[in-house]
């Protein structure tokens, strides 16, 4: 194994037998690094997440920051954040209590940290956690976790069930935080369009298996969409796109590995954004 914040060799993970959750994935991820794992549901995006959490049993070789979750997850755990996107906090605790238990527990956590991310909310000292919003809920959760000096943050749909002013501030103070520390983050999460400008790489999973792997800065020169009409499409289609679909009555086609004065001819061509890249790899691959 080299020296990456996370790396996964022929990981695998049933929880039926000839069901593979995760079948024979691999991956790395470096150092100060914004990763988007995205896939479909029960593609194996949050079983990858318990593997590396060291929340679940699974075979193959996974390190991450140098620890086996398996064996290493105590020591693991004193350098990893981690939000879900359900609340875990007992309801009866005050806001004021959950700031001194993480105190108390975590020999990473700096107090004022947290309590200077809350006075920028409306997230009341007093208040119990059982009477905030999600929205606030959220906001506490992401307090505790920027006041910990932790090197990976991970992140499961952290703003699921958010409106859209929450999520938007949400990924605001994330980022905001990222460029003022050295921090790694792995996020998960459905709202592709929302994270793409803030990602450095992504991980495209499907049904169990790395379907994409890639820099965002490598994307441009390695995937091309032309819209073309009908007139066309039969020459373009010849080329072997990943995928098409139908927009406003003309065709949308994705390729991999072609240039754009290759399709010119055949309409307009543009780079996909990542949200339309992930639509034709996963259509793609069920064609």
């Amino acid at each position: 194994m080299t020296n990456h914040i996370i790396e996964a060799r022929h990981l695998r993970k049933s929880y039926q037998p000839g069901k593979p959750v995760l079948d024979d994935v691999g991956f790395t991820i470096g150092a100060g690094r914004i990763v988007g794992l995205m896939g479909p549901n029960g593609a194996g995006k949050t079983t990858a997440l318990k593997a590396i959490l060291g929340l679940t049993a699974f075979e193959g070789e996974l390190r991450v920051l140098g620890h086996d979750p398996r064996t290493q997850r105590d020591r693991l755990m004193q350098e990893i954040c981690f939000i879900a996107d359900v609340a875990v906090l007992p309801k009866w605790l005050r806001v004021a209590q959950a700031l001194d238990y993480v105190d108390g527990v975590h020999p990473r956590f700096d107090r004022s940290r947290a309590e200077a991310v809350l006075a920028r909310t409306d997230v009341g000292m007093r208040a119990r956690i059982g009477e905030l919003s999600k929205g606030m809920t959220t906001q506490l959760h992401l307090a505790l976790i920027m006041a910990i000096d932790a090197k990976l943050l991970i992140l499961d749909e952290p703003t699921l069930g958010l409106d859209l002013l929450y999520r938007r501030t949400f990924y605001d103070t994330l980022l905001n935080d990222y460029f003022n520390r050295e921090r790694t983050i792995l996020v998960t999460t459905h709202q592709v369009e929302e994270i793409e400008h803030l990602l450095t790489d992504v991980l495209f999973i499907d049904r169990g298996r790395i379907v994409l792997d890639a820099a965002v800065e490598t994307l441009p020169e390695r995937f091309v969409q032309v819209v073309t009409n009908a007139t066309h499409a039969s020459a373009a289609r010849a080329l072997g796109p990943i995928d098409e679909r139908e927009v406003f009555g003309r065709i949308a086609m994705t390729f991999e590995n072609r240039r754009a004065d290759e399709l010119a001819s055949f309409g307009e061509t543009r780079i996909p954004s990542i949200a339309d890249l992930f639509v034709a790899k996963m259509q793609g691959a069920r064609r």
